[in-house]
C-alpha cells in the first residue's frame, strides 16, 4: 500500500525545532550544576590570583585589575564554550541523532541548540565575573555605548569559540577526546596580551602573541572599557572572529552530514 503525500508528516518549522533544542540544552545545563559553577568560579579564582598574588609584582601602582579583567572575561568565555564540544560529542555517540533522523525535524538543530545554550550560560558567567571584578577594584571608564560595543564583541567571540568547539565535538570519536582536543584552544588567552603586555615577552613569542586572534579581541574590549587606544585592533578582532566563525560553520555542516550519514 502506497502512502500518499498528504499522509506523510509535515516537517516541523525551523524556528520551532531550534527553540525545542535550545530548551533541551538549557535544561541539560541546569541539571549539570557542577560544570556551570566551575565555568564561573575558575575565571574568578584566576582573576583573584592574578590581582592579589601577582598583581603587585606586575604593576606596583595597584591598577593591574583594570588591565587583567578584559582577559579574564575572554578566559571565562573560553571555559564556558569548551563544554559544547563534550555535549555535541555525547549526542553524536549515544545514538540520539539516529532517533532524531526518524522525525520530521532538522537534526542539525541539536548543534544550534547547544550553541545557543552556551551563549546564554556564558553571558550569565560574564556578568558574574564583571560583578566580582567591580568588587575587587575594577573601575571601567566606559559609557553606555562603549559597554554596548564591548558586549557585542564579547557575544561575537563567544559565538565564534562555541561553534569552533561544536565542530571539534562533531569530528572527535568520544566526549573525552573532544574535551582533550578542545582544551588546547584554552591556552590561547595565556599567549596573548590578556595578563601582560606582549612587549614584555621574549621576542620569539611576541610575533605569535601580537598576531593571534585573541589579542586584538582583548585589546578592543580593554580599549572600550578602560579607555586605552584601540587602533586597528577593532577591525582585526571582527575580521578574525568572522573568518573563524565562517570556517567553523562550514566545518560543522560538513562534519554533521558525514557523522549522521547524510549526503
Amino acid at each position: 500500500m502506497k502512502t500518499s503525500p498528504s499522509m506523510l508528516p509535515k516537517p516541523a518549522s525551523f524556528t520551532a525545532t531550534n527553540l525545542i533544542f535550545i530548551g533541551r540544552s538549557l535544561r541539560h545545563s541546569l541539571r549539570n550544576v557542577e560544570a556551570l559553577i566551575m565555568a564561573i568560579m575558575l575565571p574568578i579564582l584566576l582573576m583573584l590570583l592574578f590581582t592579589y598574588v601577582f598583581g603587585g609584582a606586575i604593576d606596583p601602582t595597584g591598577d593591574y585589575v583594570n588591565y587583567v579583567v578584559p582577559g579574564i572575561i575572554l578566559l571565562c568565555a573560553g571555559f564556558g564554550s569548551s563544554s559544547t564540544a563534550v555535549d555535541v560529542a555525547t549526542d553524536m555517540t549515544n545514538g540520539i541523532i539516529d532517533r532524531f533522523r526518524t522525525m520530521p525535524i532538522r537534526s542539525v538543530s541539536v548543534v544550534a541548540g547547544h550553541v545557543a545554550a552556551s551563549l546564554a550560560r556564558n553571558l550569565l558567567a560574564t556578568c558574574i565575573v564583571i560583578g566580582v571584578a567591580l568588587l575587587v577594584g575594577f573601575r571601567p571608564s566606559a559609557g553606555a555605548w562603549e559597554w554596548i560595543a564591548a558586549l557585542g564583541v564579547i557575544i561575537l567571540f563567544i559565538l565564534t569559540y562555541t561553534w569552533l568547539f561544536a565542530a571539534i565535538g562533531l569530528v572527535t570519536g568520544s566526549p573525552s577526546a573532544a574535551s582533550g582536543y578542545g582544551f588546547a584552544l584554552l591556552f590561547l588567552p595565556y599567549l596573548s596580551s590578556a595578563f601582560v603586555p606582549t612587549n614584555t615577552m621574549p621576542s620569539w613569542l611576541q610575533g605569535f602573541a601580537n598576531h593571534q586572534p585573541v589579542t586584538p579581541v582583548i585589546e578592543t574590549i580593554r580599549g572600550l572599557l578602560a579607555g586605552t587606544p584601540i587602533g586597528d585592533n577593532g577591525w582585526w578582532a571582527i575580521s578574525w572572529c568572522a573568518a573563524i566563525l565562517l570556517i567553523a560553520l562550514v566545518w560543522c555542516a560538513i562534519a554533521f552530514r558525514r557523522k549522521s550519514g547524510r549526503r
